[in-house]
């Protein structure tokens, strides 16, 4: 190894990230993980988004307010690469960046947190659960439970406050189960909300580990924290949702699966399109191998347009592409 090759090794990666708690958690648990894989130190370098300067609800602030920060210090060379989660990037790529990896997702369910214990079924009428996304909110809707949807953002601590702290105003939060568990929190739930009732957001408990496209030294340090099968649920789920955005303004829902099938390893994707308010949804499910995950996401995509998703719109839908990548992971 050369001297100039010694020096490269012994400088700190600069990753670039949120300064949330879970934020922080989750490019600590990259940043280990890169240490442990190609022996760099890593060091975080903490990037203030419009997203978290911002007070307004999380579903009008926009796509990418979590990321564009981050995005621009590294194409700045500021950073040489960055932490996101995945389901806050908008489906466009900026041609100057690579997702280099997607480590191993976390469980992608949504977590119902309670004040008293009680399970989401057993919540009664007029009971107020508090959410951030207006995916959730529509398919709390959806439940004919006749809840009481408060919309609410903020990180986790300040959310479970809500119905945990000593001046609790909610009965229930639902967020993200990866977000708890990234944290250590997961004793915290009530219960994890099963797909039939509360279908995920695409890549939802994903990470999307990003570089500049014309770093390939970093490029291939990153990819060996790449884990395929997340990769090719994440691609299926974003394919169908970047196919819905130019024609449906409703809130978007997926799931992708890995499983064995008779001829091998298949992707099992379910995809749906709620209306705001719970009243009309479409839902239907796709099958194909782990080599076709874009063009399953597209082609379910597809068939949920020529069922009408383009026409479950609600007062409160905003038009513009990306209008269903709402809120973060917090």
């Amino acid at each position: 190894m050369s001297e100039r090759q010694r020096a490269n090794q012994l400088t700190p990666l600069r990753l670039g990230t949120r300064g949330s708690k879970l934020a922080m958690a989750q490019s600590g648990h990259v940043a280990d993980a890169l240490t442990a894989r190609t022996g760099r130190p890593v060091e975080l370098v903490e990037v203030v988004t419009p997203g978290d300067q911002s007070t307004a609800p999380v579903h009008r602030l926009g796509v990418g307010v979590f990321v564009s920060a981050l995005r621009d210090a590294l194409i700045a060379g500021e950073i040489d690469f960055a932490v996101h989660s995945y389901k806050d990037l908008p489906t466009a790529m900026p041609p100057e960046l690579h997702i280099a990896a997607v480590p191993p997702r976390q469980d992608p369910r949504d977590a119902l947190v309670t004040r008293d214990g009680k399970l989401l079924a057993e919540l009664a009428p007029g009971a107020k659960v508090g959410t951030g996304a207006l995916r959730r909110i529509a398919q709390l809707h959806a439940l004919g439970a006749q809840l009481t949807v408060v919309p609410i953002r903020g990180n986790v601590d300040r959310r479970l406050a809500r119905v945990l702290g000593p001046e609790a105003d909610l009965d229930a939060i639902v967020l993200a189960r990866a977000g708890l568990a990234r944290l250590e929190r997961t004793e915290l739930i009530t219960e994890t909300l099963d797909p039939m009732l509360m279908l995920p957001a695409p890549a939802q408990g994903a990470l999307a580990v990003e570089c500049r496209a014309d770093d390939p030294d970093m490029v291939e340090q990153l990819a060996m924290l790449d884990h395929a099968p997340s990769r090719a649920a994440v691609i299926a789920e974003r394919a169908m949702l970047a196919t819905l955005e130019a024609g449906c303004s409703a809130p978007v829902a997926a799931y992708a699966e890995l499983a064995e099938g008779d001829a091998g390893e298949e992707i099992y994707l379910r995809g749906a399109v709620i209306s705001p308010d719970g009243t009309h949804d479409i839902r239907l499910s796709r099958t194909g191998t782990p080599a076709d995950a874009a063009e399953i996401g597209k082609a379910l995509a597809a068939e949920l347009l020529d069922l009408g998703a383009d026409s479950i719109l609600g007062p409160h839908v905003h038009d513009g592409p990306g209008t269903q990548q709402f809120g973060s992971t917090e």
